[in-house]
């Protein structure tokens, strides 16, 4: 740390203190030092950040400590738009490691409610929402861990001008992620200068990339704040219609999902390279859909929750179930995240009047909503202007930034057949073959390397990895960071 608002930092105890006592202990360090208009500066810095400090949550566990944050972060003045964060210093020598940003997708699911809370954070919520529980295996292990709830509208984010939410989409989700990026460093300084990084699932296959676009065009005008990103990882990502959906198909019928009637029917009657699929390619469709009733799309092999369904559940019934062809279009969009028992847990602790106010969220109830993990109004509403982020990948691997997209081989939803037809089709040589990767002496999955990508799967793991297999979660992250190739041998 390099500010004199981080060397006043290690002045305080590590045991959360109340906010007055530390901006009085910080005061007085100011006293006694030589002023100077970067000091009054850096004081304003840690002012802001320092109320932004979670001392200790609801139901949080007493060890080990927990060096939290979370707020608003304004990304537009004029419309009164402001983005929700959490955010974990790494566990040991924050100073010393990066700074990876995680997205869930959607679009409309919370990071606070999936990535945070219920994968990859290290707080988790525990059953029915009772209280938090330390997550050994948490990413901020190797990284500081920064949460973001986007787009506006998502979780506790929110916006003065409603009508914003009528026109979301990928451009205007990239410009607000940008946005808080910028002002959310002018408030944690000390971070400005760290390897930056940006990782997500699902929907934010769109996210993620479009976003480090944003950054790397945004880092060619010295004029602006400079952000030093090295590189991004997917997970389980929508990439492209054409190979997604034609993954989809192929993944249900090569795991037995649906006969090999159904299946030769769908390649009989629909063309997926089409925005507009026809009334027999619905039909065929939703035999395939019909069949998740009964299992779960988003890990195949994992029992159903049989506890009362959360919004996010019931909003991905409400898709499935739908027969007319608008719905079917958001269908083959579901929401990130999929077991609806994490997700009643995760709204049931996030909605307490007690969590909010430790948490600085739905300051002075300015939410027109309880929050949820997910939201079907955002689903229903954003604008899907964007058919395919290969070329975006193309155009980073050539900026010569660190690309990686993993795949949890046991997701119907994103299967690893499509992403494996997306990440085949930027046409990149070969460095490696596809090989098994090895944890504790068991094969964790296969990877393959390319001249500027790898493509990674955990076996065993349905969409969300880190929840599903959170050691072989942590490695992943871990070999990705230190820019290293997955363990080759037992």
């Amino acid at each position: 740390m390099t500010t004199m608002a981080a060397q006043a930092r290690r002045l305080l105890p590590q045991s959360p203190l109340h906010k007055l006592q530390q901006l009085l202990v910080f005061a007085l360090f100011l006293l006694f030092s030589s002023p100077s208009s970067h000091w009054y500066s850096a004081a304003a810095d840690y002012s802001e950040q320092e109320g932004d400090r979670v001392g200790f949550l609801p139901g949080q566990p007493r060890s080990p400590p927990v060096s939290q944050f979370s707020g608003y972060v304004t990304v537009n003045e004029h419309n009164g738009r402001a983005l929700f964060y959490w955010f974990f210093e790494a566990q040991a020598s924050p100073a010393q490691k990066p700074l990876l940003l995680w997205l869930n997708g959607g679009p409309g699911c919370s990071s606070v409610g999936y990535g945070a809370s219920s994968e990859l954070g290290p707080l988790r919520v525990t059953r029915y929402g009772a209280g938090l529980e330390f997550n050994k295996f948490a990413w901020n292990r190797e990284a500081n861990l920064l949460f973001l709830e986007s787009p506006v509208g998502v979780g506790f984010s929110y916006t003065n001008t409603s009508s914003d939410l009528t026109i979301l989409d990928d451009t205007f989700v990239a410009e607000d992620a940008y946005n808080f990026l910028v002002n959310w460093f002018k408030r944690f300084p000390q971070y400005k200068d760290h390897e930056f990084y940006i990782s997500g699932e699902s929907y934010a296959g769109h996210y993620v990339p479009q976003l480090a676009e944003l950054v790397c065009g945004r880092n060619k005008d010295k004029a602006n704040t400079y952000i030093n990103l090295q590189g991004f990882m997917v997970g389980n990502p929508l990439t492209d219609d054409y190979y997604d959906s034609k993954g989809l198909s192929e993944y249900a019928w090569s795991h037995s999902v649906v006969s090999d009637e159904v299946y030769e029917r769908i390649k009989k009657v629909c063309n997926f390279r089409i925005s507009n699929w026809t009334d027999d390619c619905d039909k065929a469709m939703n035999i395939v859909f019909s069949q998740y009733h009964e299992i779960d799309i988003y890990n195949i092999y994992a029992p159903r929750c049989n506890l009362p369904q959360s919004s996010a559940a019931l909003a991905v019934d409400r898709a499935l179930t739908a027969n007319d062809q608008e719905h079917f279009r958001r269908r083959i969009r579901m929401f990130s995240g999929y077991d609806a028992c994490y997700s009643s847990y995760a709204e049931k602790y996030f909605n307490r009047e007690d969590v909010q106010r430790a948490f600085h969220a739905n300051v002075n109830g300015t939410l027109p909503r309880k929050w949820q993990v997910c939201s079907d109004s955002i689903l229903r509403s954003y604008n899907f202007s964007v058919l395919s982020i290969l070329p975006v990948y193309s155009k980073l691997i050539k900026a010569g930034l660190r690309v990686w997209l993993y795949s949890g081989d046991a997701d119907g939803r994103v299967p690893v057949i499509g992403s494996r037809y997306c990440v085949e089709a930027l046409g990149l040589p070969i460095k490696t073959q596809w090989q098994p990767w090895y944890l504790n002496k068991q094969v964790a999955g296969r990877f393959v390397e390319y001249h500027g990508m790898t493509m990674a799967t955990i076996r065993g793991a349905g969409h969300l990895v880190p929840l599903n297999k959170p050691k072989e979660g942590l490695a992943l992250i871990d070999t990705f960071l230190l820019g290293k190739q997955l363990p080759t041998l037992r």
